[in-house]
Order: C-alpha cells, then sequence, then structure tokens
C-alpha cells in the first residue's frame, strides 16, 4: 500500500536542542513548521462597506410600505379565500351545468345587447335599458328567485329611506326650531 505512509503517524527525534534526545516532537514544535498564534474569535462586526450602508437604508425607507402591504393583506385575506371558493364551486357547477343553462344565458346576453342598442342618446339611457332588459329576461326564468330578489330589495330601500327622511328632518328640525324659538320667545314674553 504506498498511500498508506502518508497516512500513518511518525515519529520525529530533534537533533540538537534544549530537550532530551530521543524525546518525539509535536508538530507544531518543529523549527520549519511554526504554528500560527491562535487568537481568540473577537465578537466585533468589521464595519459595514457602502454597499451593506445602502441595503440597511433602502431597508429602513421601504419598511413602512411593507407593514401596510402586511397589513392590507391582513384585511383582505378572507375576501381573496372567499372570492377564491366562489370560483371553484362555479368551476364545478359550470363543468356539470343545468340542461338549460347555457341557452338561458344567452337569451339574457341577447336581451343586453338589445338594450345597448336600443339606448342611443343620454349615459342613463345607456345604463338603465340593458340592465332593466336583462332583468326583466332573467326575471322570466327565473321567477322565485326574482321574487324573492325584489322583496329583500325592496324592504332594503324602504330602509334607507326611512332613514334619509328622518336624517333630512333630523338636520331641517333644529334650524326651524331655532329660528321659531326667535321669534316665538319675543312675541311669548310681549303676550304673556
Amino acid at each position: 500500500m504506498r498511500g498508506s505512509g502518508c497516512v500513518s503517524p511518525i515519529t520525529v527525534f530533534a537533533a540538537a536542542g534544549g530537550g532530551e534526545h530521543g524525546a518525539p516532537l509535536a508538530l507544531d514544535q518543529l523549527s520549519l513548521y511554526p504554528a500560527p498564534v491562535q487568537q481568540k474569535p473577537r465578537d466585533v462586526e468589521p464595519e459595514a462597506g457602502q454597499l451593506e450602508e445602502s441595503v440597511a437604508t433602502l431597508r429602513r425607507s421601504v419598511e413602512p410600505y411593507t407593514e401596510w402591504c402586511r397589513v392590507t393583506f391582513k384585511k383582505i385575506e378572507p375576501r381573496l379565500q372567499s372570492a377564491s371558493r366562489f370560483g371553484n364551486e362555479a368551476y364545478v357547477y359550470l363543468k356539470n351545468p343545468p340542461q338549460d343553462l347555457y341557452p338561458r344565458a344567452g337569451i339574457i346576453g341577447f336581451t343586453g345587447l338589445v338594450g345597448l342598442l336600443l339606448a342611443r342618446g343620454s349615459r342613463m339611457k345607456k345604463l338603465v335599458y340593458p340592465a332593466g332588459l336583462m332583468t326583466l329576461s332573467a326575471s322570466l326564468y327565473y321567477p322565485d328567485k326574482a321574487a324573492a330578489v325584489a322583496k329583500s330589495t325592496g324592504e332594503s330601500v324602504y330602509e334607507r329611506a326611512v332613514h334619509a327622511y328622518a336624517a333630512v328632518e333630523s338636520l331641517l328640525k333644529p334650524a326651524s326650531r331655532a329660528g321659531q324659538d326667535g321669534d316665538g320667545g319675543s312675541e311669548g314674553g310681549s303676550q304673556h
């Protein structure tokens, strides 16, 4: 085995020196191979270079924006998950649709296009005609759902109208009372 001699330990004897003759020496004690002085590692970090300082400055300047993105994502994450869930459910539904889904959707879309053709002139007509005709054709195909939507929409519109009336009344009532109190107070004081 030729390479085994390099791996096996060898005893080295010094020819002259201050020690006993024939005493084995360690490899780092030989003058031919001086061992480097062992220094304890320092915990001092080297000074940051220009690149490191630039990156640190960039991180500090971008930190408010990244925090805003993190907070915003946490707010919209449930909505994104529900939208993803809705998309998956729609995909499963459209993968095996009911028998008459596509013809009905085609007719409802066609009535929307007819509404766009009929709505010449103002922007209001361009919004109302297609939406109205599509709603009408959808209510013909799905009367139960149309009745439920109309009922809930009617209740919602009624509630909003009552709230709007109360808000307008509260805005106008203090102004009319102040005018009445000022006029009525002087008249009332002179009459009594």
